[in-house]
């Protein structure tokens, strides 16, 4: 079912919302916790996802959302400067991504390819999802335990998925994950659990005040927006190696290798100049998204053309005030049972990776190399380098499996 032309322009177009509805929560979360704007967020992924598609010959099928590691460092740099110095921060990041192109289009694929064997790879892609595995639990909680009401609301999320994806026929068979939100979100109001009055009160078009001064708001090139370049260009560096995670767990979703068609500079260069999209139009610094993976990955479609329809209705939902408001409230339970499935299927493709690349765990290189990745990818949080920046544990457990796979001896 993955192939375009077995799929009608109006399934592209369910698919295309499931899609969004899969990004929506983190994409709007990270603005929220930064005191950006969260409509501007959504238009800023949907533009930077095109831009993406554009840049890597439209055979990627990623979204891009708001990307979590610059949380920190935003806050500080909006806080302390505004929205102006923010733009240029975040600016200068997506240089940074487009220099890094630049070095590896001269170094070549190959060798960076030597870097990320099935025994680093197969460790990262189940590192990713079990990293993100707390955040889908953490949704059912209320006062840090988990709320029995949560929990019920996310089982018949997760049972609906299940028994979506394994017995519907036909087209239903593609959209599991916008059939079980439908059903959570209907099960979760006749619980009391939606509040509506935000959805009456929000207009239909236009953004908001808040939305259209950070739009309008020009690049800060003054010493204050110096400053932000310093504070958030850095973090690029530390986010590469998580970006080599989600495209190599992109590729191996759907089977082909984007390391070398259109290549893994091209994608930096997508990413680097989505970044620069949304820093000039006030959102966040994008990047690839591993919940539509999952979603790739509970539907088996691939069609990139499906995510990029996507990216326009994120454009046009971005003017909805009573969508983006519906969206919002969306209660976390749903979220949380779609996330288990989501965040569990990109896990699952490690295992598979390590299958299917037959690889040898009585070796104790082998062992020894995923032990490592596993105890600090999932282990370790974020390290602190400086006030703004910070290393994640997924960054470090990349860092030290392509150390290990290149100092330890093949036979041991």
């Amino acid at each position: 079912m993955s192939s375009p032309e077995k799929i009608s322009i109006p399934q592209k177009l369910v698919l295309g919302l499931q899609h969004v509805l899969a990004m929506f929560g983190a994409t709007v979360l990270v603005p929220m916790l930064t005191g950006l704007d969260p409509g501007v967020a959504i238009l800023s992924a949907g533009i930077g996802t095109l831009v993406f598609h554009s840049v890597t010959k439209g055979i990627v099928p990623v979204f891009l959302g708001s990307s979590f590691a610059f949380i920190s460092a935003i806050s500080l740099t909006l806080n302390q400067f505004g929205i102006g110095a923010v733009k240029t921060g975040i600016m200068a990041t997506g240089l940074v991504y487009i220099a890094m192109d630049i070095i590896i289009k001269h170094v070549g694929v190959e060798k960076v390819k030597s870097f990320f064997p099935p025994i680093v790879i197969g460790p990262i892609i189940m590192v990713i999802g079990l990293r993100l595995s707390p955040t889908a639990i953490d949704m059912l909680k209320v006062d840090g335990a988990i709320n029995p009401n949560y929990a019920f609301v996310a089982s018949i999320v997760v049972i609906t998925v299940m028994i979506v994806s394994i017995f519907a026929k036909g087209f239903f068979k593609m959209v599991p994950i916008l059939i079980a939100v439908i059903i959570g979100y209907a099960v979760a109001f006749l619980m009391n659990m939606v509040d509506v009055s935000a959805v009456a009160e929000a207009s239909w078009f236009g953004f908001s005040d808040n939305a259209l001064r950070s739009i309008i708001t020009l690049p800060d090139f003054s010493s204050a927006g110096l400053t932000a370049a310093i504070a958030l260009a850095p973090i690029a560096l530390v986010v590469f190696i998580e970006h080599i995670g989600d495209i190599t767990t992109n590729g191996a979703v759907v089977g082909k290798n984007f390391f070398e068609d259109p290549g893994i500079h091209k994608t930096l260069m997508g990413d680097g100049l989505a970044t620069m999209t949304a820093g000039l139009i006030g959102g966040p610094a994008n990047t690839t998204y591993g919940e539509n993976t999952g979603v790739l990955a509970v539907t088996k479609i691939y069609d990139p053309s499906i995510i990029r329809i996507a990216a326009i209705f994120a454009i046009l939902l971005s003017i909805c005030e009573k969508f983006t408001a519906m969206v919002q409230l969306i209660p976390s339970a749903v979220m949380g049972g779609v996330s288990i499935i989501l965040f569990g299927m990109i896990s699952a493709v490690g295992v598979r990776t390590l299958v299917e690349e037959q690889l040898d765990f009585k070796n104790s290189r082998n062992l020894l190399i995923a032990a490592v990745i596993f105890v600090i990818g999932i282990g370790v949080t974020d390290v602190p380098i400086t006030e703004t920046i910070t290393v994640s544990g997924l960054t470090l457990a990349a860092l030290f499996g392509v150390i290990l796979n290149k100092v330890l001896p093949e036979n041991i």
